[in-house]
């Protein structure tokens, strides 16, 4: 009989903010997340001591999900930003540091939790009903008749992920195929309600990016002797198609929905091959000419379709079951029975087609609302990363279908909205202090932490010791090179501001980021004329932006409110 253990209680812990190793341990979290935040962002190399894969990424979505967490503080932090990219797929660094940064500064206060928290929801909604607002002078409204703002958000987003390892050329050619793909999903007679279509991104490594390419329809890859028995095709205005979800093998494990009748003494597998030919007779009696198969095909089947000219691919996987059932418009059949004629469906066209090293079978829809993104990589490790880079694209356009408009990147909404809450503050306490109790000494405070975590989290984009200024008119970001001399004329070694929007040739006066300066107006409503005479603005999803301000305000109030841990050691 095994030894039994005494039950340990239950370890205790009040005030955890208040302890230093759950302070450093936030702060090495914090330094982890900031250096890999924006294009200049350091690379993190995941990998167990044991073995396994290794992970090379600067995301938020692939460095928490292999970054160990044990710390129960740290756990709310990272199962937050990780719930926020299930949801919006993008911003994720954004409110991991946005959260820690306000965490961090208001720790230094000395406010009670109950006040901080009152003000930080004020602040909260002060920022988020300015940046929903005609007269936010950080959004920029889309317009779906011209696809420059789309094209620059996805230029943006692929920019702002190095791991992927591409030239301005690949950035170029990437970002057209995304904006093409998601172009593809949309369907040509959409009224007020959209239901988009899928982009399913096919792998194709070790080949160069400049080969990715985006085809209306569904690839699926197959072996050159598939090939061989495939072709030719017949020519026909429509294909008729059967989709199957059960295994056609004969496994007797695995019959699907249906029932085998076996009369006695007769064997089990030759009954089950009997109905497989049985299914096949009314495949091609009802005429037939494709078979997909989700699982594995039995070879006398096969061999029975091929001599009645009937198109037979097995082990597409269940990954493109749905795309499939929506491209062919069948419904997926998982018996081995009589099939019923409504569950068949049809295509416009087929064919083969082969890139690089792979064959692939190329099912061309009527309507094209599911298209294949055919994504090619150097190696592995940027091919995994460029994959999630593009899933992330095409979700922000997604969203932008939902909220047209796009908020401007580069630190620049950061600093900006820094700028229009300090002045908020100042000039109309009264309004957002209201019944709260709260002095307006305390709001200031508050404020100068909010408004500073903001600012870091802009200045978090400079990686090389350079220098950070704000503009005293529009409230942007300006970001100065580590070598420049001390003692400068700004417009000559200003170029433009983080979002590319504003040129150092304005005349415009600057101050360091992070030093004290009294509170501004920064210019709001864009002029129109400015954001179309930009080419090459940097862009952030106003939805995944707008979320991250929230989520990250959100839990760092919960983290702030913590007065107890308890933890259960058995």
């Amino acid at each position: 009989m095994s030894r039994l253990e005494a039950k340990k209680p239950s370890f205790c812990r009040s005030e955890p903010l208040t302890s230093e190793r759950v302070r450093a341990t936030l702060s090495v979290l914090k330094g982890i997340v900031t250096s890999c935040y924006g294009p200049a962002g350091r690379l993190k190399q995941l990998h167990n001591g044991l073995g396994g894969s290794v992970c090379t990424t600067s995301q938020s979505a692939a460095l928490l999900a292999n970054l160990p967490v044990t710390h129960p503080i740290l756990k709310i932090l990272t199962t937050s930003v990780q719930n926020h990219v299930s949801c919006f797929s993008d911003g994720g660094l954004f409110t991991a540091i946005l959260c820690c940064n306000l965490v961090e500064n208001v720790q230094r206060l000395g406010l009670t939790p109950t006040t901080v928290i009152k003000l930080n929801k004020q602040l909260l909604s002060l920022c988020t009903s300015y940046l929903k607002s005609e007269a936010c002078g950080c959004r920029i409204p889309v317009n779906f008749s011209s696809t420059q703002i789309l094209l620059c958000l996805v230029r943006s987003i692929l920019t702002s992920k190095p791991a992927c390892m591409l030239t301005t050329k690949e950035i170029d050619h990437i970002s057209t195929l995304i904006l093409r793909a998601f172009l593809l999903i949309i369907p040509e007679n959409a009224q007020d309600h959209i239901i988009l279509g899928k982009s399913i991104i096919v792998p194709l490594k070790r080949q160069r990016v400049i080969d990715s390419t985006v085809l209306p329809g569904i690839l699926i890859e197959i072996s050159e002797v598939q090939l061989m028995k495939i072709l030719p095709i017949k020519k026909s205005d429509s294909f008729k198609v059967a989709l199957f979800c059960v295994s056609l093998s004969g496994d007797l494990s695995d019959t699907g929905e249906g029932n085998v009748v076996v009369s006695y003494g007769v064997s089990l597998e030759n009954a089950v091959l009997d109905q497989l030919l049985n299914l096949g007779r009314q495949l091609v009696s009802d005429h037939v000419d494709l078979v997909l198969c989700q699982k594995v095909i039995h070879p006398s089947l096969k061999q029975f379709l091929r001599t009645h000219h009937v198109i037979a691919v097995d082990r597409v996987g269940v990954a493109v079951m749905e795309p499939l059932s929506k491209v062919t418009g069948t419904r997926p059949i998982g018996s081995l029975d009589s099939i019923s004629p409504s569950s068949y469906g049809s295509v416009k066209d087929l064919c083969t087609a082969k890139f690089g090293f792979k064959h692939f079978f190329h099912i061309i829809p009527n309507e094209a609302t599911v298209c294949s993104l055919l994504l090619c990589n150097r190696n592995d490790t940027a091919w995994d990363e460029l994959k999630l880079t593009c899933q992330t694209a095409l979700h922000a356009l997604q969203l932008t279908i939902k909220e047209p408009c796009v908020l401007l990147g580069g630190g620049c909404t950061e600093t900006h909205l820094a700028a229009y809450i300090r002045h908020k503050t100042r000039s109309e306490p009264e309004g957002i202090l209201r019944d709260d109790g709260c002095t307006q000494t305390e709001l200031q405070l508050i404020t100068e932490a909010f408004c500073s975590a903001l600012e870091s989290l802009a200045g978090s984009l400079e990686h090389d010791g350079g220098e950070v200024l704000t503009d005293g008119k529009y409230g942007h970001f300006w970001s100065v090179q580590a070598d420049s001399p001390s003692v400068v004329n700004w417009p000559d070694v200003l170029s433009r501001c983080g979002c590319g929007l504003y040129s150092s040739q304005e005349e415009l006066s600057w101050s360091f980021l992070r030093s004290a300066r009294p509170p501004f107006v920064p210019q709001t409503c864009l002029p129109c004329e400015a954001t179309d005479s930009a080419g090459n603005l940097t862009l952030d999803c106003f939805t995944a932006k707008l979320s991250g301000l929230q989520v990250a305000v959100e839990t760092a109030n919960l983290i702030l409110d913590l007065s107890y841990v308890i933890e259960d050691k058995n």
